[in-house]
C-alpha cells in the first residue's frame, strides 16, 4: 500500500520476503529429498517424484493462502500440512536417522489435514468440540503411531524394541479404531456447522467439507480397499494416496479463494486511507473489509438521539446477537460509543483484531456517522412530511365523504320537498316562488359536488386512478388524448392521489394560460416507477414560480419520493412530468 505521501509500508514487503524465503527452502528440501531417493527408488520413482510434487503443492497452497490472510492462521496450518507430508516420506529415504523421522511421522499429514477441516475458514478452532477432536487427531497420529515401529522387527533400528506381533496387530487396531471416531466426531460437528451456515457459507463449506473428509478416510483405508478389495498394484495405490493428498491444499485454497478473502495488510496501513484526500478514499466499511478480509463486514452507526442504530444511509439496523455466525465490536471515540463493526465470526475468530481496526478508524467513523445521523434527519423529516400528506388525504375523503352523504342529500331532500309545494300549491305565485327555491337548491347540490370532487373524487376513491382520471379528463372542453398503462389497485392510495393532482393541476393550468388547441395526458407504469405526464400544444412560458399551484404539488410529489419537472419553452407548449415510486 502507497500512502499519500508516496511511502510505501515496508509491512508487506516484509511478509512477501519471509514467504519467499519459504518458498525456496521448500524446492530446496524437495530437490534434496529427490537427490536422496531416486538413485535407489528403481521403477518406483514416479511414486516418489509424486509425493514430492505435492509436498510442493502445499507449500505453493499455504503461502498463496498466508499472503492472502496474513492475519489468518489457515496459510501457516497448510504450510504445516506440507511439512508433515514431507517428513513423513522421509521413510523411503535410504538414511536411518531420516527414515525414523518419517516412520514417527508417517501419519501427521492426517491429522493436519482433520485440523484444517475444523479450522477453516479463520484458522483458529472456535469450539472445545473441535478443539478435542483436533487434540485426538494429534494424538492418534503420534501416540498411536508408537505401537507399529516399536513392536515391529522391521523398522528402524533406533525404534524397534521388541518383535510382538501380538501387541502389533493391537496398536494397529487401536490406532485405526480411534482414527474412525475422530472422524466421525468431525463429520457431525462439520454437518452441524453446515445446518447453522447461511446459504452462500454452505455453497463453500459443503464441497471442501466433503473431500476433506472423503480424503481423510480414504488414505488410511487405501491398503485394505485398494488392494485387497480392487486388487491394485501397491505403486498404483500409493500414487492415489498422493494425488488425494494433494488435493487437500488445492481444495482449501480454492475455499479460501471462493469464500471472499481478500488480501489484507497490518492494521496500521490503514492510516494510510485516514490521510488520503475525500475524493479519492473509499467508503470506511470498503476499507475494513479489505484490511480484515470479510466481504460480508457492515458499519453500523449509534444515533444518541434515537438511541438505536443506523446503517450509513440512516436507516435502522439491528446489531446480531452474541454466539452466532454474525458478531460485531463496538468502537468508540473520545469515551463516546460512535458505531459498531459487524463482521463473519467464522471468518475472522479474534475478535480482538476487529477492535484495533475499529480504534484505527474512530476518527472517521464519528464523520461518517454525522452524515449518517443527517440523513437519518433526513429521512425522519421525509416520513413525518408523508404522514401529514397521508393525514391530508384521509381528512380529504372524510370531508368529501360527508359532503356526499350528508349535506348533499339533505339538499336533495330539500329540493324535491320544495318540488312538492310546488306542485300542490294552487297559488301561482308560492309555485313560482318554490319552484325558484328548488332550482337554487339544485344550484347549490351541484356547486356541493363540484366542492366535493374538487377535495377529492368519489370516483378516486371508489374506482381507482383510471376511472378518475377518464372522468377528469371527460371534463375538459379542450380535445384531450389519454394514454393509460397501469392496473388499478396495485398503487398505493398517496401515489394514486399525488397522479391524480398533478393530472388536474397541470390541466387547470393549460386550461387557464396555455391557449392550447389540444391536450395529452399520459399515465403509466415502468418498473417501480409511475410516469405520469400533461402536455399541450399552448405558448409556453410557464414556470414553477407562477402561482401556489404548482409549487404546492412539487412539496407534494417531493414528500412521496418523486420528482416534478416541467419544460415550456415560449412558444413551444408546456410538459408537466411528474416521477413516483410504485410502492412506498
Amino acid at each position: 500500500m502507497v500512502t499519500p505521501g508516496g511511502i510505501r509500508s515496508p509491512l508487506p514487503r516484509s511478509l512477501g520476503r519471509a514467504l519467499v524465503l519459504l518458498a525456496i527452502a521448500a524446492l530446496a528440501l524437495g530437490a534434496l529429498q529427490l537427490a536422496l531417493v531416486l538413485p535407489v527408488a528403481g521403477e518406483a520413482w514416479p511414486v516418489h517424484l509424486l509425493f514430492v510434487l505435492v509436498f510442493w503443492v502445499y507449500v505453493a497452497a499455504g503461502l498463496m493462502a498466508w499472503w492472502r490472510r496474513p492475519g489468518n492462521r489457515l496459510g501457516s496450518l497448510i504450510v504445516l500440512g506440507g511439512l508433515a507430508l514431507f517428513a513423513g516420506s522421509l521413510a523411503n529415504t535410504p538414511m536411518p536417522v531420516l527414515t525414523a523421522v518419517g516412520t514417527v511421522t508417517a501419519t501427521v499429514v492426517l491429522a493436519v489435514a482433520f485440523h484444517l477441516l475444523h479450522a477453516f475458514p479463520s484458522g483458529r478452532l472456535r469450539s472445545r468440540a473441535s478443539r478435542v477432536t483436533v487434540a485426538a487427531g494429534y494424538v492418534v497420529a503420534v501416540v498411536l503411531q508408537s505401537p507399529l515401529y516399536l513392536f515391529d522387527p522391521a523398522a528402524p533400528a533406533p525404534l524397534s524394541v521388541a518383535d510382538r506381533p501380538d501387541l502389533l496387530m493391537l496398536g494397529v487396531t487401536v490406532q485405526r479404531v480411534c482414527g474412525i471416531a475422530v472422524a466421525l466426531a468431525t463429520a457431525v460437528i462439520l454437518a452441524r456447522r453446515l445446518v447453522r451456515s447461511d446459504p452462500a457459507h454452505r455453497r463453500v463449506l459443503g464441497p471442501l467439507f466433503a473431500y476433506g473428509m472423503v480424503a481423510v478416510v480414504l488414505i488410511p483405508m487405501s491398503a485394505t480397499l485398494f488392494e485387497a478389495v480392487l486388487g491394485m498394484p501397491a505403486v498404483v495405490r500409493v500414487g492415489v494416496q498422493a494425488v488425494l493428498l494433494g488435493g487437500i491444499p488445492i481444495a482449501f485454497t480454492l475455499g479460501v479463494l471462493r469464500g471472499g478473502f481478500a488480501r489484507t495488510s497490518d492494521l496500521e496501513e490503514l492510516g494510510a486511507w485516514l490521510g488520503a484526500s475525500g475524493g479519492a478514499r473509499p467508503a470506511l466499511a470498503a476499507v475494513l473489509r479489505r484490511a480484515l478480509g470479510d466481504d460480508s463486514l457492515e458499519v453500523a452507526f449509534w444515533m444518541p438521539d434515537t438511541g438505536a442504530w443506523a446503517d450509513s444511509g440512516g436507516a435502522p439496523v439491528q446489531l446480531p446477537p452474541s454466539g452466532g455466525e454474525r458478531a460485531s465490536v463496538e468502537v468508540e471515540s473520545g469515551g463516546r460509543t460512535v458505531g459498531a463493526i459487524v463482521y463473519d465470526a467464522s471468518l475472522i475468530a479474534d475478535a480482538e483484531l476487529v477492535r484495533t481496526a475499529g480504534r484505527v478508524v474512530a476518527i472517521a467513523m464519528e464523520r461518517e456517522r454525522l452524515t449518517a445521523e443527517l440523513l437519518a434527519s433526513q429521512g425522519a423529516l421525509r416520513t413525518s412530511r408523508a404522514r401529514l400528506v397521508a393525514a391530508a388525504d384521509r381528512e380529504r375523503r372524510r370531508i368529501a365523504q360527508n359532503l356526499h352523504d350528508g349535506l348533499q342529500v339533505q339538499l336533495v331532500l330539500l329540493a324535491l320537498e320544495a318540488q312538492q309545494v310546488a306542485n300542490a300549491s294552487t297559488s301561482a305565485a308560492i309555485r313560482d316562488r318554490a319552484t325558484s327555491l328548488r332550482k337554487g337548491i339544485d344550484e347549490a347540490a351541484a356547486d356541493l359536488r363540484r366542492l366535493g370532487h374538487d377535495v377529492m373524487p368519489s370516483t378516486l376513491m371508489e374506482q381507482g386512478l383510471s376511472a378518475a382520471t377518464e372522468d377528469l379528463v371527460d371534463r375538459i372542453p379542450v380535445p384531450t388524448r389519454l394514454h393509460l398503462g397501469i392496473s388499478d389497485g396495485v398503487l398505493p392510495g398517496a401515489i394514486e392521489s399525488t397522479a391524480y393532482f398533478v393530472v388536474a393541476e397541470g390541466l387547470a393550468n393549460a386550461l387557464k394560460h396555455s391557449r392550447a388547441g389540444a391536450f395529452t395526458v399520459r399515465i403509466e407504469r415502468r418498473g417501480d416507477r409511475l410516469l405520469v405526464e400533461v402536455h399541450d400544444d399552448g405558448v409556453g412560458g410557464a414556470s414553477f414560480g407562477a402561482g401556489h399551484g404548482l409549487r404546492g404539488l412539487a412539496d407534494r410529489v417531493e414528500v412521496v419520493n418523486g420528482r416534478l419537472e416541467m419544460q415550456s419553452a415560449v412558444g413551444r407548449g408546456t410538459r408537466l412530468s411528474a416521477e413516483l415510486p410504485c410502492v412506498l
